[in-house]
């Protein structure tokens, strides 16, 4: 008891200093900074965000089902993202992946642009999957690569895309967008078994965020060529699909190279609406942008509405001068 006693006499004095010390670190706190410092002050930019932020939360909810978001202004790092690194059949958008790893291939020389290639009737993807490939051609046909590469962004053949995927490799597509730093994005069947299987199609996912790393790589020229990144924004520059997607709002001058994705409907649900793409903005600066909607028992108009204004939101909020 004693001992205890004599320690209680030196924790005692320790314990008044240090409040002291806190007290007089507050004082000086309080007497250095009258006013908050700039990196205090809650910014107007916050404040818009989260302005932004309610505003995508409420036109995602008119889908009634699952809504991801990655938008990004690549030269100065602003942002937005809803749900972003939540999985996401990505249907048709994961063409654009594979027109990549195949163009590095033809960076590599392992592939050339010209080369002819045959595409048999059992390469064929089935009915009810587009397929222009298909529909012209019943006996099969030689088509160049260059010509495979248009029907598989701009048109978004399934046909072209598992042929294209076939020549590539699933291994080194998934080599490729490792080696690009793409994680949050899984190419792991061709259209054919996708279309075989409702379940596949959620094996073939992205997230917003990962959708997002592609696009700012193909911006940034990783992985390809000057002449190869060209190429494929043209291609997505003028592919007719999904006008009332991304483009929907938009002014018509506006540059969008995109790609889309479409999901079948069981059950009164539909897996997949989806657009990703590169906008440029007025200011010259590029957007961009990811929206998948999933999962949705909305009607097609209703989810293409939920994209086109999430893409108008985001538009008027950074497409400055």
């Amino acid at each position: 008891m004693k001992i205890l006693f004599r320690l209680g006499f030196v924790f005692l004095p320790l314990i008044t200093i240090c409040s002291c010390n806190a007290a007089i670190q507050k004082n000086e706190l309080t007497t250095s900074n009258p006013t908050p410092t700039a990196s205090q002050k809650p910014k107007a930019n916050d404040n818009q965000n989260d302005q932004l932020q309610k505003q995508l939360e409420q036109i995602a909810a008119v889908a009634n089902g699952r809504v991801g978001v990655a938008a990004e202004v690549l030269e100065t790092g602003e942002s937005i993202s809803l749900n972003s690194h939540e999985h996401f059949p990505m249907q048709s958008v994961y063409k654009l992946p594979i027109a990549m790893a195949v163009l590095d291939q033809i960076d590599r020389k392992k592939l050339l642009l010209e080369q002819r290639v045959r595409v048999e009737k059992s390469d064929y993807v089935r009915q009810g999957q587009h397929s222009p490939i298909r529909d012209k051609n019943p006996n099969g046909v030689e088509l160049s690569l260059s010509e495979l590469l248009r029907l598989n962004v701009s048109e978004s053949d399934g046909t072209a895309s598992d042929v294209l995927l076939k020549l590539a490799g699933v291994e080194a597509v998934s080599k490729y967008l490792s080696e690009l730093g793409v994680n949050e994005l899984v190419v792991a069947n061709s259209e054919k078994e996708i279309g075989q299987d409702w379940e596949t199609q959620y094996r073939n996912w992205a997230s917003p965020q990962g959708a997002l790393q592609l696009l700012r790589s193909l911006h940034e020229r990783h992985g390809l060529s000057e002449q190869s990144q060209q190429l494929l924004l043209r291609l997505m520059t003028e592919t007719p699909t999904g006008p009332k997607r991304l483009k929907g709002l938009l002014p018509k001058t506006a540059v969008v190279a995109h790609k889309t994705g479409t999901g079948g409907t069981s059950g009164g649900v539909s897996s997949a609406t989806n657009d990703i793409g590169l906008i440029t903005l007025s200011n010259g600066r590029h957007l961009a942008i990811a929206v998948f909607v999933s999962d949705s028992p909305a009607d097609l108009v209703t989810r293409e509405r939920v994209i086109a204004e999430i893409a108008k939101a985001i538009w008027d909020k950074w497409n400055h001068g």
